[in-house]
């Protein structure tokens, strides 16, 4: 079953980004600097070798995020 993207509460829209480590992508929207939404699929949490914790966020990923959201990819809304 495919769940479908909801982005009524959302300010903009979830970007793909795809980590520099294992090239897992997922789905990011950043409110602020210091809030990250991420959406993952199923394609990403088994391609990432990063991730200990289901509720955790590989230490890889948040950098190739940062990286993004530094460069524009996305847009930091704040």
């Amino acid at each position: 079953m495919t769940a479908r993207q909801d982005e009524r509460l959302l300010d903009g829209p979830l970007l793909p980004v795809r980590c520099r480590r294992c090239a897992a992508e997922v789905l990011v929207r950043k409110a602020s600097w210091e809030q990250t939404s991420i959406q993952w699929n199923a394609e990403a949490r088994a391609a990432c070798v990063g991730i200990q914790d289901p509720h955790d966020t590989c230490p890889a990923l948040r950098s190739s995020i940062q990286e993004a959201a530094l460069n524009g990819a996305v847009q930091v809304m704040e």
